[in-house]
């Protein structure tokens, strides 16, 4: 199984922490290598990057890791780093086999998380997104977290602000070509080209599922207090 990992934006909210967010410190590791370790603890062979923001300094590191564990990292650069995160996506496309676990690179996971979404088959062009439905789930910022609608296993809806919902967007997927067609078709009608525009879309047609992660653990690393949150976590 392939990984595409999402890691070119800005990181604003962690400026204090680090320059880079893919880069930040957490336990003495940075995030990158934390989700890259995540997705071959749970399966995944080989990854592709997409940076942007600081990508040089990001590309670097990535090199040394890939030579200092063996793990194939193979990096693109998204010149339009500062545009939504399915623009790194739809970068990638050329890099990517038919399936692949897309991650995101300040989102630290429990292994088992993936490879229980590994596990699952999805139809032709079916995209399954792995979510959260305890609702009081203290890690969870709810002024942040992208919330999700959910109809049985199906996808209903998607978004920031959604009201009602039931699940949060983890951000890990179980994805294909169909993603990035999709992505496309939001530009293309006047969308910003996220993640979460091309989920709406695939939603739409019925090729978008939900995967309850149950007590699986994962944390958006997105602000100082979620680092903190991070740092204090045991292994």
């Amino acid at each position: 199984m392939q990984g595409l990992i999402v890691a070119a934006g800005q990181g604003t909210r962690l400026r204090d922490i680090a320059r880079s967010k893919p880069l930040a410190l957490v336990q003495g590791k940075p995030l990158i290598e934390h989700v890259i370790e995540a997705g071959c603890e749970a399966g995944v062979e080989r990854f592709v990057v997409v940076t942007g923001y600081e990508g040089g300094r990001v590309e670097r590191f990535l090199r040394r890791l890939s030579a200092r564990t063996g793990t194939p990292i193979a990096t693109v650069r998204n010149l339009a780093w500062e545009r939504a995160n399915g623009v790194s996506v739809i970068v990638a496309e050329p890099f990517l086999d038919d399936r692949f676990v897309l991650l995101m690179a300040d989102h630290l996971v429990e292994p088992l998380l993936i490879s229980e979404l590994l596990a699952v088959e999805p139809a032709h062009g079916e995209v399954i997104l792995a979510v959260d439905k305890r609702l009081n789930n203290p890690l969870v910022d709810l002024a942040d977290v992208t919330r999700v609608s959910t109809d049985g296993e199906r996808i209903a809806a998607i978004g920031k602000n959604l009201e009602p919902y039931d699940a949060f967007d983890t951000g890990v997927f179980l994805a294909c070509h169909s993603l990035i067609d999709a992505i496309r078709d939001d530009i293309a009608t006047g969308g910003v080209g996220g993640i979460s525009g091309g989920m709406t879309r695939l939603a739409a047609r019925g090729l978008a599922r939900a995967f309850d992660i149950g007590e699986r653990f994962w944390l958006d690393v997105d602000d100082p207090a979620a680092h903190s949150q991070a740092e204090r976590r045991r292994a």
